[in-house]
């Protein structure tokens, strides 16, 4: 039998090593390496994405799967503002990441979502790793958000997980978050770049198979980065980030990556103590306190996407009493 080896993985880009080193060689991280013991290599395929077991002509490919429609079908989620970032709404099969500060209003935009999903009678998977299932039933009290479609679950096993979607085989799949679950494979600690790479390829690999839209909440480091190896973003189809100051009322979701619609696209909420309310109007909201008549006050136009939004921009220029201003 294979041995278990140790080795020295960096937190930020995944780079590994035999042994400890103070400063990485692929990202120049200071301290990022962890130790991980990792067992004797295992034989197994990875996930099977599709259903294809041998080559076929692309022309003989039936695109309507499970009585959808044929072309690029998208699902409405019921928030307009969300369905405009991802664009148009979810796309069947589509793996999408969201990342943001602590705080900010994931949990809480996913589970509106969803609920609005669930709503019209699909049928949804909301995996929690991070709150029990009285604390999820109390944030969608609070929230509103409580459907009979909206199934929700305390689980981190990445197993179990998969082996519920294929029984269930549900409209959508929300896990928050991705690095709260682990593999049984792997015997580091969850969160780590390892177990964040298995996890996130066993529910892609899963959620691809069944053309179920699948949605990874992750955490955002110090530096606005999502948390994990850099090659989570190239596994998923759509990153979005959730953005905004914790010392206002107004978020920001914006797409940096989306293989089915624009990244031009950006959806403006407002927090309040019943959660995200979806502001259709941006422009009224950015030049409500902007006095009449101001110097070095200009409104422009700004084009986002398909939408164009009203900016206040200020100016003031005074002389200088030095050769170069």
């Amino acid at each position: 039998m294979a041995k278990d080896k140790t080795i020295y993985t960096c937190q930020a880009c995944g780079h590994t090593s035999v042994k400890w080193l103070g400063r990485c060689p692929g990202c120049s991280q200071y301290n990022s390496f962890v130790e991980e013991r990792v067992a004797g290599e295992k034989k197994r395929g990875g996930p099977v994405i599709g259903a294809a077991t041998v080559p076929e002509s692309i022309t003989s490919v039936d695109s309507a799967r499970g009585g959808r429609a044929a072309r690029d079908h998208r699902v409405k989620t019921g928030l307009k503002e969300f369905d405009r970032v991802l664009g148009g709404g979810m796309v069947l099969g589509s793996a999408v990441l969201i990342g943001g500060d602590p705080g900010i209003g994931k949990s809480t935009l996913v589970l509106q979502a969803m609920k609005s999903l669930a709503a019209g009678g699909e049928k949804v998977l909301y995996v929690s790793g991070e709150e029990s299932m009285r604390q999820i039933k109390l944030r969608g009290e609070r929230l509103g958000a409580l459907a009979e479609g909206l199934l929700a679950w305390s689980e981190t096993n990445v197993e179990k997980v998969a082996e519920t979607v294929k029984e269930l085989k549900p409209s959508a799949v929300v896990i928050d978050s991705v690095q709260t679950l682990y593999s049984e494979d792997l015997e580091s600690a969850p969160g780590s770049v390892g177990q964040v790479r298995e996890v996130a390829a066993r529910l892609i690999g899963t959620c691809k198979t069944l053309d179920i839209p699948l949605f990874l909440v992750g955490h955002v480091t110090k530096d606005g980065a999502i948390a994990g190896p850099k090659v989570l973003e190239h596994m998923v189809d759509t990153v979005l980030y959730f953005e905004g100051e914790s010392s206002h009322i107004y978020r920001i979701l914006r797409a940096v990556k989306n293989r089915y619609g624009s990244v031009m696209e950006i959806g403006v909420f407002e927090m309040t103590d019943g959660g995200l309310r979806e502001v259709l109007n941006p422009s009224e909201v950015f030049l409500a306190e902007r006095p009449e008549g101001a110097t070095g006050s200009s409104v422009v136009p700004s084009l986002e996407g398909t939408r164009t939004i009203l900016v206040e921009v200020q100016s003031l220029v005074c002389p200088s009493l030095f050769g170069v201003p």
